[in-house]
């Protein structure tokens, strides 16, 4: 009896009496998951009276967004430490940093003081959105704006407004306020990149715009329900889960933004040649497609341009390997600029290749001797002593249709060897009809069209003047 009474008196007092079942009995009452069934039945009641619970349990949240944000960080630490000229890694790692640091002081409320956890922890916290706009800046080598620094200065300046301060509501709404800011902010550094030939890019910027939509509505509806703290939490908590989705999707995104260029550089390593920095003979072969389509889109010819130093050998055995790569890269770097489109490259050793469409022969030879009379007024210094140098110049035109790689660059080697034959420093053309014709057995010295020199012409036209004025 006394058993009984003692389980009655327990149950009493763990539910008001209002709550106890009319029908239930003294045996029931000594079972313990009877005990754990109407405690919850009682919760249930009390919450019916409360009208709203609190769904999300902050701290709990808080405390998984910190273990991550630090993982992040030491990933992103690691990648720059492997390669440190990358500052990108170095600010999204803070960025990660700073985030978890400022969360984990906000889960620490009541623990510390109440300026270090929700003045100072959310500042810190939004600071690191800022870190984060910095490494996108930073990942095309732009300089780091000040709006960057926004969502952390929006919420130090309205935070300590007395209405703001003391109330839990407000205070939520400037977070999203100062959050949606740094989304905004985020997808500006995403767009300031080249969006043309990084697609990614869009859909990331569309990440951030949507992160941005997302806190600014979340403000907006709290700034016009005013709801309670309890509301107040449910509403934060489900857009800051729905931020956390979207900044995996962007975290994602970044990664294989960063593949991608990856990829493209390892890319460009294979098609350029790595001393002169121009194209090498694969990368330069694989824009003559490109080349021929424009030409016939323009109705224009197909020219092949074939450059070889002339004595380069001598340069190496007199001056040394070093001063013969100065001729080369210094050749190179001259050269391209005059080249339509940079398709411009080098075959191997000492020759060098172009590939243009050109209204006809003479634009051809226009380029051609540019580039010629242009390196020979190059001084080449070798830190010792100026390297004498000069180009012959082969060139070999088709119409767009008729157009064969093979057969123009074996054309344009042969106008070379003529040009080479002519003494050196000269350009000679072979014409669509001589480019087209069967390569002989052995090439002629005499083939092609020498074109006159800038000196030639000169030449030429004091004799005229003098004729003139003995006449």
């Amino acid at each position: 009896m006394k058993e009984g009474l003692l389980y009655s008196t327990v149950l009493i007092h763990v539910y008001p009496t209002e709550s106890l079942p009319a029908d239930i009995g003294l045996k029931q009452c000594r079972s313990a998951a009877t005990l754990r069934k109407w405690r919850a039945s009682s919760a249930r009641m009390r919450l019916d009276r409360q009208g709203v619970a609190a769904v999300f349990n902050i701290a709990t949240g808080l405390a998984i967004w910190c273990s991550e944000a630090m993982t992040l960080a030491l990933v992103l630490f690691v990648a720059w430490r492997h390669n440190v000229r990358n500052e990108a890694y170095l600010y999204w790692g803070l960025g990660f940093l700073l985030t978890g640091i400022g969360f984990a002081m906000v889960a620490l409320r009541g623990e510390i003081p109440s300026v270090l956890s929700v003045e100072a922890g959310n500042a810190i916290a939004l600071l690191g959105q800022s870190a984060w706009v910095a490494g996108f800046l930073a990942l095309d080598r732009k300089r780091i704006e000040w709006w960057a620094l926004l969502p952390p200065a929006i919420w130090l300046a309205g935070v300590f407004l007395p209405w703001v301060n003391s109330d839990y509501s407000n205070r939520v709404v400037l977070y999203n306020l100062a959050s949606a800011t740094g989304a905004t902010a985020l997808a500006m550094a995403v767009a300031a990149g080249d969006m043309r030939r990084e697609r990614t890019r869009i859909k990331l910027m569309g990440v951030f715009v949507l992160q941005g939509c997302l806190c600014f509505g979340s403000a907006l509806t709290m700034a016009l329900t005013m709801p309670s703290d309890i509301e107040a939490t449910n509403l934060g908590g489900a857009s800051a889960m729905a931020s956390a989705f979207l900044l995996t999707i962007a975290f994602a995104l970044t990664c294989r933004l960063i593949m991608e260029r990856s990829e493209r550089h390892l890319r460009a390593l294979t098609l350029t040649d790595s001393l002169t920095g121009v194209l090498n003979r694969r990368g330069l072969l694989g824009y003559f497609d490109d080349i021929q389509e424009r030409a016939h889109n323009e109705q224009r010819q197909v020219g092949v341009i074939l450059f070889d130093l002339d004595h380069f050998k001598r340069v190496n055995d007199r001056f040394g390997h070093q001063s013969g790569d100065a001729v080369l890269t210094a050749f190179a770097r001259m050269a391209r600029q005059y080249i339509p489109n940079n398709i411009f490259g080098r075959m191997g050793g000492e020759e060098f290749a172009a590939f243009a469409a050109v209204a006809d022969q003479t634009e051809a030879e226009a380029i051609a001797e540019a580039i010629r009379t242009e390196f020979c007024r190059l001084p080449v210094s070798t830190g010792e002593a100026i390297v004498p140098v000069t180009v012959s110049i082969g060139i070999a035109l088709a119409s767009s249709i008729e157009a064969n790689i093979d057969k123009l660059i074996s054309a344009a080697d042969r106008a070379l060897y003529a040009a080479k034959a002519a003494g050196r420093n000269c350009t000679v053309t072979f014409g669509e009809a001589e480019a087209a014709a069967p390569a002989p057995a052995t090439p002629s010295s005499t083939a092609g069209e020498l074109v006159p020199t800038v000196d030639d012409q000169v030449e030429a036209l004091r004799r005229m003047g003098a004729l003139s004025r003995a006449g």
